[in-house]
Order: structure tokens, then C-alpha cells, then sequence
């Protein structure tokens, strides 16, 4: 059962451009949720050597930021946009269900903390809480990462794509390169389009080094269910899958768990190679800071959504620096390094289609027209709702 503090209790200001990038790395994993040592604003003199106005600018994450993860990734990148752009007033607030309660976390960091900047980096954030906080407050920005956007949505209402399917399909050929059983194990939390298309690629990726390699799938239901998650990796080894990979929020049990197993596994979200040194091949990365500090440098030139300076989507992959892929673990052959790195480069100049002609999904029906690929931007990726051939599904 969940003892939340009362929200007023919960209430924190936080970050300051002033605070040290170095606090917040991976070895920072007990981050507070308040500093009685940094005041609420910015000082009379720091406003007046400011190049611009003074902002604040909120950001909530649906988890832990120290959970080794999909919030620590988003944490750790506003930490180093705050240490880049000291004009910048971060306030977070953590463990925000994808409720109401954002709502009301949202408001108040609007009406008490004076944001106008709103990263609300939850997908279930949006619809319908995120819609409705922007109609209600126009002149404040919210932006949403990976969550496509409709003509009729507000005009404040903004997405930032960073697209993990490329590093998702190298970590894939590195696992193919690894496995004995040809068989992977994906635990997977959500089946939207985002995930599935990831893990999508990384089978993908897999099967353009052993077209034999299959893949079994188990969807856990929600973005943290660690309990879940725990037996979902002990039901795919069970099932022979020596090399797992998982897109849940925190990826810590699954890789503990596997590493237990003595499989290999693929990270997630930030670099988790500290947690199974030994068992742990590669990872799939997040480059938020990228994304944010695109956002900072057009809100420092004046530029908003409402007044078309800011682009509605702002979108990238490897190439734009939006993604990477983790280093290499220390099984890791001469051979799957050298294949990956060859297939980065093809990627990068566009060569390599991920999703190319004539793909199939599990079911054998054809998905992606002969004649016609999903590139990378492809509003069609956002459409996916189905596992490609090779994934069993449970």
C-alpha cells in the first residue's frame, strides 16, 4: 500500500541553473526532493546581469529521479539544462500518478511557483490532463515527449521526439551476436506505439544478423510493476531466452534479474552497466539534454509556440545527437562491435531503413507496403499496434 505525504507536504523547488551538473550523474542515486540552501528566485542582481527574463520552468515525472531509469534520464538532463542556462528556475516534483493529481501538480507549480514552461514527461500525462491545463493557462507552454499531436490541440501544446528506434536496432544486432538459444526475451510494460516500435527494432536489428532469432514478448500492463516485471524475466529464461531486454520505467529489476540468471541483458533509458557488469551487453539511451537545451536557447531568444518561434514538434534521432546507444559491455566480441559501428554510419546517412519494404508483423499480414518504407520521422510509426514477424506475444 502507498503512504503519499500530503501534497502540500510533497510541494518542493528545487534545481537551480547554480547547482553543479557533477551532483546529479549516475552515482547520484538519493536525490531530495527539496534544498533548503537555494532560494525560491533568482536574486536581484543575477536578474539584472541575466540575458533574458528570468523563467521558471516545471517539470514532473511519473517515477523516482534516482530510478535508474526513464525518470532518472529526463532528472539528470534537466539538472544539466539548469547548469547551462542559469536564468532558468527548475522546480520537479516525482511519483506523480497519471491521474488527476497531475493536474493538480500542474496548477500548482502555474499558480504558486509562476512556470511557464511545463514538461509533463509521462505519456498518460496528456490525455486528458495536459490538454486541459493548457486550455485553461494559454500563455504557458507545455511540452510533451513522444506523444504525436492533432491539428485541434491547444496552440500552447507542444511534442519533442527522441527517437530510440536506431540505437534500439544496434543494441538488437548486438544481442544477436551474443545469443547461444536464438531465442531474446522482451518484458514490455505498455503496448503503444512508442514501445512497440522499439522493440520492433531491436528484433529487427537482431534478425538482420540471424533471420532464425525469434523473440517472446510479455506486456506487464504498466510502466512500474517490479513484482511483474521479476517474473515476466524468469518466465522468458524459463522459456530459453539468454539475452533480455526491457522498456519498463526502471529497468533495474529486470537487469538484477537476469543477471541472477546468468543471461545476458540489454539496458534501457541510461547507461545500467554498473548493475550487472558482467552480464550487461549494451543499452538504449535517452539524450534529453539535447531536446532541452534546444529549448532553453529558442526560449532565450524569445521565441514561444504561441508566436511560432518554437517548432510544434521538435524531433531527432542518432544523427541529431536526440539518442545513443550504451558503451559496450565486456562480452561484447571485436566482430559485433565492428558489425554495429558499420551499421550506425549507414543509419546516420539513411542506407539503412529499419522499417523497410515489405515488413511483416507476427500475424504474417504485410505492414509496410512493398515499395514504401517508415523512415525515421514517419508519422506511420506512431500508428503501430502490432509486433513485427519473429515476436511471440504473451
Amino acid at each position: 500500500m502507498s503512504h503519499r505525504l500530503p501534497f502540500h507536504l510533497r510541494r518542493r523547488t528545487v534545481l537551480r541553473g547554480l547547482l553543479s551538473a557533477g551532483a546529479f550523474g549516475l552515482t547520484s542515486q538519493f536525490w531530495t526532493a527539496c534544498s533548503s540552501g537555494t532560494p525560491d528566485s533568482l536574486t536581484d542582481a543575477e536578474a539584472t546581469n541575466a540575458d533574458i527574463k528570468p523563467i521558471t520552468v516545471g517539470f514532473i515525472y511519473v517515477g523516482s529521479k534516482g530510478d535508474f531509469g526513464y525518470n532518472q534520464a529526463h532528472a539528470q538532463a534537466a539538472a544539466a539544462m539548469a547548469t547551462q542556462f542559469p536564468n532558468l528556475k527548475i522546480v520537479e516534483e516525482a511519483s506523480i500518478p497519471e491521474t488527476t493529481a497531475v493536474q493538480e501538480t500542474m496548477r500548482s507549480m502555474i499558480e504558486q511557483d509562476g512556470a511557464t514552461i511545463i514538461f509533463p514527461t509521462s505519456w498518460g500525462y496528456f490525455d486528458p490532463h495536459s490538454l486541459k491545463l493548457a486550455a485553461e493557462f494559454p500563455d504557458v507552454q507545455f511540452f510533451h515527449p513522444n506523444h504525436p499531436l492533432d491539428d485541434d490541440h491547444p496552440p500552447n501544446v507542444g511534442s519533442y521526439f527522441s527517437s530510440l528506434v536506431e540505437p534500439a536496432y544496434l543494441a538488437g544486432m548486438v544481442a544477436a551476436k551474443a545469443t547461444q538459444t536464438g531465442k531474446l526475451g522482451l518484458v514490455v510494460p505498455k503496448s503503444i506505439p512508442v514501445v512497440l516500435q522499439e522493440m520492433n527494432s531491436f528484433v529487427l536489428g537482431a534478425r538482420s544478423i540471424n533471420p532464425d532469432i525469434t523473440a517472446d514478448a510479455i506486456v506487464t500492463g504498466d510502466w512500474a510493476l517490479p513484482i511483474k516485471e521479476a517474473e515476466a524475466t524468469n518466465s522468458l529464461v524459463d522459456q530459453g531466452a539468454d539475452v533480455i531486454i526491457t522498456r519498463v520505467d526502471s529497468p533495474k529489476v529486470v537487469i538484477n534479474t537476469a543477471k541472477d540468471r546468468g543471461v545476458y541483458c540489454c539496458g534501457y533509458h541510461v547507461n545500467q552497466a554498473d548493475l550487472a557488469p558482467d552480464n550487461f551487453l549494451t543499452g538504449v539511451e535517452w539524450s534529453w539534454q539535447k531536446a532541452y537545451t534546444t529549448y532553453a536557447e529558442m526560449t532565450k531568444a524569445g521565441k514561444t509556440l504561441m508566436n511560432g518561434g518554437i517548432p510544434k514538434v521538435l524531433a531527432g534521432g542518432l544523427k541529431e545527437e536526440f539518442s545513443n546507444i550504451s558503451p559496450y559491455g565486456v562480452k561484447v566480441s571485436a566482430d559485433a562491435k565492428s558489425t554495429v559501428d558499420s551499421a550506425t554510419g549507414k543509419l546516420a546517412s539513411g542506407e539503412l531503413v529499419i522499417f523497410a519494404s515489405g515488413l511483416k508483423d507476427n500475424k504474417g499480414n504485410v505492414v509496410v507496403p512493398q515499395g514504401d518504407a517508415f523512415k525515421l520521422g514517419d508519422p506511420r510509426l506512431n500508428t503501430i499496434d502490432w509486433f513485427v514477424e519473429g515476436i511471440q506475444s504473451s
